[in-house]
């Protein structure tokens, strides 16, 4: 099974990239971040002719999440469970094929001085409370997105610049390592311990030619994840050419579960 994750900065904008790149791979799921629509006006017919099914939580203009996928969505939720009825959506869960998949979209907290930033931590927390309440770290569980923090410093390009600054501030690494430890691990470092390895680079300032980039786009996954995982791909000429958005996918491989063994009956039995 390939899983992947992408914040596409806009469905409708993009649609005819995003298309493309679905139709050649073909990720039997596809969690996507910022569609920004509502649901009924999500493009959906295209992606259903391809072979998928679509699961969307969206809103006008901001924010917004969707999971697609070539088997059915079962036990959809949308948001958290304390947000307000007007509450930004960030987060879609489903299983698939048994796999529980929570696909999140975090708030970016636009400076360590804003009240957007405290809301931050305070979505991680609340997320970690939701994970609490309603999964289990012993079962087959994905958590995956735009996580809007570079873990480690292998996952900045330029550190002194982005130290202390949102994507790379203390106290977000601090919320992220609290949610981790609810019984999560970074997938992509099973495979990849080199730095270099980033999934977004601002539009501004020529910072993907000068390839000024973070990691903050990750596939975390319960134990049983981290074992079944075979590999993390990075797909970063989505970045290039005419209009992209300023993510790439990634996806993660995952083996199917070891079939539990039978026992033989003992001879004329």
């Amino acid at each position: 099974m390939h899983v992947a994750t992408w914040n596409v900065n806009s469905i409708r904008s993009r649609l005819d990239r995003i298309l493309d790149w679905t139709s050649r791979l073909q990720p039997d799921v596809l969690c996507m971040q910022e569609i920004k629509t509502v649901d009924e006006l999500f493009p959906a017919a295209p992606f259903e002719e391809l072979g998928y099914h679509v699961e969307v939580f969206g809103q006008p203009t901001y924010n917004g999440v969707a999971i697609l996928s070539k088997k059915p969505v079962k036990d959809v939720v949308r948001g958290l469970p304390d947000d307000e009825p007007d509450a930004q959506r960030r987060l879609i869960a489903g299983t698939v094929d048994g796999l529980r998949i929570v696909n999140v979209y975090v708030p970016n907290g636009q400076s360590p001085e804003s009240e957007k930033f405290i809301y931050k931590l305070n979505w991680l927390v609340r997320l970690r409370q939701f994970l609490e309440a309603a999964e289990s770290a012993k079962k087959p569980l994905l958590l995956l997105g735009d996580f809007n923090i570079a873990p480690e410093e292998r996952d900045v390009r330029y550190l002194e610049e982005w130290r202390g600054r949102i994507h790379f501030h203390p106290r977000e690494h601090e919320a992220l390592a609290y949610l981790m430890e609810w019984g999560l691990f970074d997938l992509l470092r099973k495979h990849h311990e080199e730095g270099g390895l980033f999934t977004w680079w601002d539009y501004r300032r020529l910072a993907f030619p000068k390839n000024n980039g973070l990691r903050i786009d990750l596939i975390l996954g319960t134990k049983t994840m981290l074992q079944r995982c075979t590999g993390v791909s990075l797909y970063r000429d989505e970045r290039k050419g005419e209009h992209p958005s300023d993510h790439i996918p990634v996806v993660a491989e995952i083996k199917a579960p070891a079939k539990p063994r039978t026992k033989k009956a003992a001879p004329g039995k």
